[in-house]
Formats: C-alpha cells, structure tokens, sequence
C-alpha cells in the first residue's frame, strides 16, 4: 500500500512537471490531431461499404498515441532525467522503482485520455466519424486503453534502462516507432502490407493493439478483412498481457537511477 501510495503521489509530479513544459504538451497531445487532419483530409475514400478511410485511420491513431505517450516519449525522456541527475535525487527517497512506474503510467493514461477526447471531439464534428455507442464496445475501449497503457510504460521503462544517454535516445527510438506504426496498420490498411511485414508486425504489441481499436471503431463486419477473419479479441488480451508480464520484468531489471 505505501508503494501505491507513493507511486500515485508521483504521478501527481509527473503530471504537474508534463503541463509545465509546453513544447512537449503541445507535440505529444496534438500531434495525433495534426495527422488525423492531414490523412482525413487527403485520403476521402471507402474502403469497405459504410468504412471510409478516416474511419479506419482514427483506429490507428488512438494506438499510435499510446505507443508515442508511453514508449517513445518515456525512452528518450528518462535517460535525459537520468543524465542530468534528476533520477539520482530520487534514489535518495523512500521511492521503489514500482512507485516511479506507477507514476509514469498515470502520466501516460492522463495523457492518453485527452488525446482520445479531442481525436474523438474533431473527428465527429469535422470527419464525421462513427463514435461507439454501445456499452460493450466503451467497456472493450477501456481494457485497451488501460492494458495499452500499461504495456506502453513498462516498454519505455525498459528501453530507456538500454539506451546509454538522453542525447542519442531519439536517434534510437524515434525509428523503431516508425517501424511499428508503418507495419502495424497505423498509415495503411495492414491486409495490405506484404506477407513478412505483417508476420514480423504480429509479434510487437502495436499491432495488437490498433486491431483491438478497430473492432471498436469499424463495424463488426469488416473483421473479415483481418487476416484470421475475425477481430481475435482474446488473443490481443493475451499478447499485451504477456508483452505488459514481459516489460514488468525487463524495467525492473534494466531501470538504473544513474549511469552507474
């Protein structure tokens, strides 16, 4: 409990520290925003009856946000912290490693909730975009949002405690996130992309992910454009799942408070 405890007090700092550097609110909220924009106003076409585009591209968005809110943004963030010293001020408090990840995963759901909320706002108005309104697809959106999250903090936690410095940490992350979102069906319909794309994309949470967010946003219908012809949702509960067990295990093991 006082590890909970703690880890909620941290994500209070977080959270006050994130609002006052405004270059990074600005680029991590909006930035999901400005892409909608362009892609919605650019590619106006069906690609299934009653599925336009800008339907299946706010999917992926949603999930790109996760993985930019979380992974990207933690991975170059911490070393940096790391580097000037900020995470050795603290390895002199009462603070665990599990409390600064709690802190981080309320600052990256926090985040995640305002982004969908003006995604979600300027879609509707400006792209006609069909929002969910049945009980069972907000209850499926929730456990994506929270096990995205999760699993999203606990990868960036991870990588940072690989990368040596706060200096080359863009320079190593912001390709592998372009990666994923290119062949994880972000940009483009991932039925699409060639055969060793979309296996090499289904072993990363990513993919996972933006297919759990299509089954919320498309109709039921359009899961036969999946590769499996169906939306697999307990498989994508099992994959971010393991990949959430699986970088619990690797921050807690990598996470350092300085470069000693």
């Amino acid at each position: 409990m006082n590890t909970l405890r703690i880890g909620i007090l941290r994500g209070n700092i977080e959270i006050k520290q994130f609002l006052r550097q405004k270059e990074s609110v600005v680029f991590t909220i909006f930035f999901p925003l400005l892409l909608l924009v362009i892609f919605g106003s650019v590619f106006t076409q069906s690609i299934a009856p009653g599925v336009k585009l800008s339907q299946y591209f706010i999917s992926g968005m949603i999930a790109s946000g996760l993985i930019n809110s979380g992974f990207q943004q933690l991975a170059i963030n911490i070393p940096t912290e790391r580097d000037n010293g900020a995470l050795k001020r603290l390895r002199g408090t009462p603070m665990s490693p599990i409390s600064f990840f709690i802190g981080k995963v309320i600052l990256v759901f926090l985040t995640m909730l305002i982004q969908v909320f003006i995604l979600l706002l300027a879609g509707g108005l400006f792209f006609h975009i069909r929002i969910p309104n049945d009980g069972t697809l907000w209850l499926r959106f929730i456990w994506l949002i929270i096990l995205g999250s999760a699993c999203s903090t606990v990868l960036g936690v991870a990588m940072a405690g690989v990368i040596k410095s706060g200096r080359g940490a863009p320079a190593v992350v912001t390709p592998i996130v372009l990666v994923l979102q290119f062949s994880s069906g972000v940009f483009f319909q991932y039925n699409s992309l060639p055969t060793w794309m979309k296996q090499t994309a289904a072993i990363f949470p990513l993919k996972w992910l933006t297919q759990g967010m299509r089954s919320v946003f498309l109709p039921d219908s359009f899961a036969t454009q999946e590769v499996a012809h169906s939306w697999e949702l307990g498989r994508i509960a099992l994959v971010l799942i393991g990949w959430l067990v699986a970088g619990t295990f690797l921050a807690t093991r990598s996470f350092k408070w300085s470069r000693q």
